[in-house]
C-alpha cells in the first residue's frame, strides 16, 4: 500500500476518473500491475520490480504536489519513464522560476547533456513538440541566473515557412518579432516577465536574428540557435565559430523540416554529418517518442515519417 499524505493529493494523483492510475497500469501492463485507490492510500498488485517502479512514479508525482505544481498525464509518462532507469542521475537546472522535470527518457538524457558545463557544444535534433528549445532555453536561463556565464544570447535564422523578411511589412524589429515568440514565451515561463524585461534592459538577455552574429566573438555566454535546420551551410559555419572564451553552444533544429528556398542544403544537416565524430561536439537526437504536446502530435509525426516526408 502506498500511503498518502492528504485527501486532496490522493484524488489529484489518481486523476479524474482515477485516468492517471489506468495510465499507470498501461504503461506498467507487463508487469501485471494493479493499481486502486483504497483508504487513504494506493494498493498495488502485481510483480515485484513493477510494484517498485509504481512506488517511484506516485512518491514522484507526491513531490510535484509538495511543491505546488499540477500533475497532467504527461507527468506521469515522464515519471514512469524516469522510475523504469533509477540507476542513472540526471542534470538538474539552478535558479528557475518552475522545476524542469523530465517527460521522457531521451529529455532526461538531453538535460544531462545540457547541466553539463564542460559540454561546450550540443546538438539538440528532433520534431517538434520534444522540448529541445525549451530545454535548451532553461539550461542558458539557469547558467545565467546562477551567474555561470554573463549572457544568454537567442539567435534564429530569419526566414522561416517560405516567408522572407523583405516582404512583409513593418520595421526590422515587428518583421522579427514573431519568428521570435516561442523564444519570449519559454523565457517569461523560467524567469519571469520582470526579470527578462531587467536583464534585456541590461544588456544579458538578446534575442536577434543569425545575421547580427556575423563578425562578432560570443565571450562568456550561453548560445542557442534555434531553428537551425534552415541555416544554409555558410551561416552554420559562421554562427559555430563566433564561440568564445567561456562560452557554450546549443544547436537546435528538426532536419526533416527545412523551409530553405530552392535546393539549398541545409547548414544543421551539413554540420551534423561532417562534426559529429569531432571531439567536444556533443548530438543529441530525440524522437516521436520524446513528444510531449498532445498525444496526437507523435502520431502525426509517425504518419508524416512513414510516407517520407519527415
Amino acid at each position: 500500500m502506498f500511503e498518502v499524505r492528504n485527501a486532496e493529493w490522493l484524488r489529484d494523483i489518481c486523476g479524474p476518473h482515477h485516468r492517471h492510475l489506468q495510465l499507470l497500469e498501461t504503461r506498467l501492463a507487463d508487469y501485471g500491475l494493479k493499481a486502486e485507490s483504497q483508504g487513504g492510500g494506493i494498493l498495488l498488485v502485481g510483480k515485484a520490480e513493477g510494484v517498485s517502479i509504481a512506488e517511484a512514479v506516485l512518491a514522484e508525482l507526491e513531490r510535484r504536489l509538495r511543491t505546488g505544481a499540477e500533475i497532467s498525464d504527461m507527468d506521469v509518462d515522464g515519471a514512469v519513464e524516469a522510475a523504469q532507469t533509477p540507476s542513472q542521475t540526471f542534470g538538474t537546472f539552478r535558479s528557475l522560476k518552475k522545476p524542469i522535470t523530465p517527460q521522457t527518457r531521451g529529455q532526461s538524457r538531453y538535460i544531462d547533456l545540457l547541466a553539463n558545463p564542460d559540454n561546450a557544444m550540443i546538438f539538440g535534433v528532433g520534431p517538434a513538440g520534444t522540448g529541445k528549445t525549451f530545454l535548451a532555453v532553461a539550461a542558458g536561463v539557469s547558467e545565467l541566473l546562477s551567474g555561470t556565464r554573463q549572457r544568454l544570447i537567442v539567435t534564429r535564422p530569419a526566414v522561416e515557412a517560405g516567408e522572407k523578411l523583405g516582404f512583409l511589412p513593418g520595421t526590422l524589429e515587428e518583421k522579427v518579432d514573431p519568428y521570435m515568440l516561442p523564444i519570449w514565451d519559454s523565457l517569461r515561463e523560467l524567469m519571469g516577465q520582470e526579470q527578462m524585461e531587467r536583464r534585456m534592459a541590461r544588456g544579458e538577455i538578446e534575442v536577434a536574428p543569425l545575421a547580427f552574429m556575423r563578425g562578432r566573438t560570443l565571450k562568456n555566454a550561453f548560445v542557442i540557435v534555434d531553428e537551425a535546420q534552415n541555416t544554409t551551410v555558410p551561416q552554420m559555419k559562421m554562427v559555430l565559430t563566433r564561440l568564445g572564451r567561456d562560452s557554450r553552444m546549443v544547436i537546435t533544429g528538426d532536419p526533416g523540416q527545412v523551409d530553405l528556398p530552392g535546393s539549398q542544403p541545409s547548414g544543421l544537416k551539413h554540420a551534423l554529418q561532417i562534426l559529429s565524430d569531432v571531439e567536444g561536439v556533443n548530438v543529441h537526437t530525440l524522437t516521436a517518442a520524446d513528444v510531449v504536446r498532445h498525444g496526437l502530435v507523435s502520431r502525426i509525426i509517425d504518419a508524416y515519417a512513414a510516407h517520407g516526408e519527415g
